[in-house]
């Protein structure tokens, strides 16, 4: 599927064609890619996307997967609507947005996930346990790490949840910019991304 802002099948939409709001995150395009990598999505997937913030994986998502169910989950209502008019921007019909916090709204929904994408939480630990209660068997769930607390918090519970397959990533990446008359790579901030599945 493809919108006119983005007539491409590839994911990588650059990031000013987003809208954004001052201090709401947005997980920026190479961070994005290795998230969609990880996520490792079918055309029929059910993807959570908690703390989805700008809502760039709900788009990039709801791009990739035609035929699939993307539920963007986000506490602040003013977030919530940003989303929505992301998706509006993109032409994104597949996309849900729930405003709750987690794990407390996680028990609302009634789409089982096969795809769980966690960008934020304070109880990281909480989130990750209630998200196992719902996940899929083969299911898969990719999550960041921005310090040393919080991916030491996610790869203790991957081992208490006996979580396979794991990986962590941490990205290094550098950009081109301009600043004044010169070119100068400045650098993305680097990110933990883990993925882990759940096998039954």
């Amino acid at each position: 599927m493809t919108s006119p802002l983005w007539s491409y099948v590839t994911p990588g939409i650059p990031d000013d064609l987003f809208e954004n709001l001052p201090g709401i995150p947005m997980s920026q395009r190479e961070i994005r890619l290795l998230l969609l990598c990880q996520l490792r999505l079918k055309p029929d997937s059910v993807l959570w996307d908690i703390g989805a913030g700008t809502g760039t994986i709900p788009v990039e998502a709801g791009l990739l997967c035609p035929g699939g169910q993307i539920i963007a989950i986000e506490r602040d209502e003013d977030v919530a609507n940003l989303i929505r008019r992301n998706c509006d921007r993109f032409g994104v019909k597949n996309v849900s947005i729930v405003e709750g916090s987690a794990p407390d709204c996680l028990k609302t929904l009634t789409s089982a996930p096969d795809r769980v994408c966690i960008e934020g939480g304070r109880s990281i630990k909480d989130i990750l346990k209630e998200v196992w209660q719902h996940l899929k068997p083969h299911g898969r769930v990719v999550a960041t790490a921005a310090n040393l607390e919080t991916l030491y918090k996610i790869s203790e519970s991957f081992a208490e949840l006996h979580a396979r397959n794991i990986e962590v990533v941490q990205s290094a990446i550098n950009r081109l910019e301009t600043r004044g008359t010169s070119q100068t790579f400045a650098a993305v901030d680097p990110i933990f991304v883990l993925s882990g599945e759940k096998m039954n």
